[in-house]
Order: C-alpha cells, then sequence, then structure tokens
C-alpha cells in the first residue's frame, strides 16, 4: 500500500508543477533542429568563402592593370622610362637612374649600373603572383613611356585552365577583362 501512496505522491508532484518547472532542459528533437540549423549554415558559409576557380589570377590582373596605371603616371612626372618584367613566381618594375653628363646641366637616364627597382615603393616593388605558375604572353617587358597615346596592347595571364587579360587602350588607359 505505501508502494501504491509513494507512485501516487510522485505523479501527484509532476502534476502540480508550473509549466517553467517541467520545462527545464531541451527535448531530443529540439537539439536535434539546432544541430541541422547550425549544419546548414556552416555549410553556407563555406561554400561562400570557397574561391571561385581563377579568382586568384583575375585579382592579380586588376591589381597589375592599377599598378601599371600608375608606373604610366609615375613614368609622365618623372620622365624616365618604366619598364615591366614578368618573372618566374612574380613581377618587377624598373627605371633608369639619372646620371650627369659632363658639360651639361641636363641629366640623362642611365641604364648602366643599378636600376631602380622600387623596393621601398608600395605600389610598384617587385611582386608575387597569388598562384604558381603563371605564364605571361607576350612574356616580354614592356616599355612605359611618357606619351599621352599608343598603340593598344593586351596582355594575358595564364595559370591552368584559367586566362585573365590586361588591356592598353590607345589613350593609354589599362583595364582588366
Amino acid at each position: 500500500m505505501q508502494r501504491a501512496e509513494t507512485g501516487l505522491q510522485s505523479h501527484q508532484w509532476h502534476a502540480g508543477m508550473s509549466p517553467i518547472d517541467r520545462n527545464r532542459g531541451f527535448s531530443l528533437v529540439e537539439v536535434m533542429v539546432v544541430i541541422v540549423i547550425i549544419g546548414i549554415a556552416t555549410a553556407a558559409i563555406s561554400v561562400s568563402i570557397t574561391p571561385r576557380p581563377g579568382e586568384a589570377l583575375r585579382l592579380d590582373a586588376r591589381e597589375l592593370a592599377q599598378r601599371l596605371s600608375a608606373a604610366q603616371q609615375e613614368v609622365r612626372i618623372d620622365g624616365r622610362l618604366i619598364v615591366w618584367q614578368p618573372r618566374g613566381d612574380g613581377y618587377y618594375f624598373a627605371r633608369g637612374t639619372w646620371a650627369g653628363v659632363p658639360g651639361s646641366v641636363v641629366p640623362t637616364v642611365s641604364t648602366a649600373g643599378d636600376l631602380d627597382e622600387f623596393p621601398r615603393d608600395d605600389v610598384l616593388r617587385p611582386r608575387q603572383w597569388r598562384i604558381r605558375p603563371v605564364e605571361v604572353v607576350p612574356a616580354r617587358p614592356l616599355v612605359l613611356t611618357s606619351e599621352w597615346m599608343g598603340l593598344p596592347w593586351q596582355l594575358e595571364l595564364r595559370s591552368g585552365n584559367d586566362t585573365a587579360t590586361i588591356v592598353r587602350d590607345g589613350t593609354g588607359g589599362f583595364r582588366a577583362e
């Protein structure tokens, strides 16, 4: 008999509890729903973070077009030619140095000896490609002059199946495509 009373008292105790006391924890279904939501959110974030194929190459092309434009402006201000040269893992800009001419007050640009490769210039300093290897077509140096108008040309960057193109139009503007 005592056993039945104990069970009855236990049942009455649960029945007399307030709804807040009865819902102290989470049910298994609620926990599973939260885990599924977290999983879906994590998958969506990882898909959006994953770079698209060729994005690094296109970013290199956009930045190179901006740097070529800055180098072109530097030539127009300073008067010395600047050469852009690709190399195995990246590229660099270089220009001749001013040299005095005996008997003249006007210096000339000299390419004998050390060239200025802009080691402390944040825009024109030597750079590395984000991905490797990068093939540059045509693989020859580009000479930037102070001329405002010139022949249009294009430069292709290739890495695997990806290609990015830098175009210089006839008015001296650069853009990446």
